[in-house]
């Protein structure tokens, strides 16, 4: 297959994937689903849209928790194949111990995206969790040396899970945060000149300007490979990895990835336009390129 470049560097939709589990939780993937669809480019061309959405489950119908049958688009097999198209995978919440205790996808599905960011850091990639799907992410080991977030009824739990994980040797401490709508962890930012760098931010609410698709703008010849090489050098190979509270905080989540990916501007009008207060996130120490 041929090597993917990054959609948040041009102006073809950004591509997300929604991998949906038997029993998820309908508004952990509503919010986030009409938020990501809502987002444009142009908010005067309402075809200019930012994100282009794939659903992938098990079956062609997947059940969620609240009776609501959702359509796929595509099955894990053709998720699995398809896997390097996507810039965004999200997961929720919803029957998680299920899902732990069968180990039942998407759990794979999620080791294999961050697989590829490890492979290939020349890519921008993003692991979404909204609720109780940070469970997912801290039982394939992927929260490791970084911080999270998840429902607050679930805060012992996933402080448990990832301790874990340390005491057998397969990882590093994580560090939970407990009262934070939202956790992102290797934020990207331009490089700048080295006397202006801001390389560490901590409140995504002391943003820096932002202007369109910023993510990856910085990738020019003469500075890419030493970029690539910092971004190997992060946790992951440089995924993005968010994860929020419940439900309400999903949506939070999203604003920001619309804000990182699109602009500011654009997540500011998606709230508007949804009547949403919006709430930010805790962003830990990162760097861009």
């Amino acid at each position: 297959m041929a090597s993917k470049t990054s959609a948040v560097a041009g102006d073809d939709p950004i591509e997300v994937l929604f991998a949906l589990h038997h029993k998820f939780n309908l508004v952990d993937f509503a919010g986030p689903l009409q938020i990501l669809t809502s987002a444009l480019n142009d908010a005067e061309d309402s075809t200019s849209k930012a994100f282009e959405v794939t659903i992938a489950s098990g079956e062609a119908n997947v059940l969620s928790e609240q009776g609501v049958i959702i359509g796929s688009q595509c099955n894990w097999k053709e998720a699995y194949e398809r896997l390097n198209d996507f810039d965004v995978v999200v997961v929720v919440g919803g029957n998680t111990q299920e899902v732990l205790d069968k180990k039942e996808e998407p759990l794979s599905l999620i080791s294999a995206y961050a697989e590829l960011q490890k492979n290939d850091p020349s890519r921008e990639r993003t692991l979404l969790s909204v609720c109780t799907g940070s469970l997912f992410l801290a039982q394939q080991g992927l929260l490791s040396g970084l911080s999270a977030t998840t429902h607050p009824d679930y805060i012992t739990k996933i402080e448990n899970m990832c301790s874990q994980n340390v005491v057998r040797g397969l990882g590093d401490h994580t560090d939970i945060i407990d009262d934070a709508r939202y956790v992102v962890n290797n934020l990207r930012f331009e490089l700048g000149d080295e006397d202006e760098n801001p390389y560490i931010r901590r409140k995504s609410d002391a943003r820096r300007p932002s202007n369109a698709r910023k993510g990856s703008i910085s990738f020019k010849s003469s500075s890419r490979r030493e970029s690539i090489a910092r971004r190997a050098a992060m946790r992951l190979g440089g995924l993005r990895v968010i994860t929020s509270g419940g439900v309400a905080a999903g949506m939070d989540a999203a604003l920001y990835l619309v804000s990182i990916l699109v602009s500011e501007e654009a997540a500011n009008e998606v709230a508007r336009d949804m009547q949403l207060t919006w709430t930010k996130g805790v962003v830990v120490d990162g760097l861009d390129v």
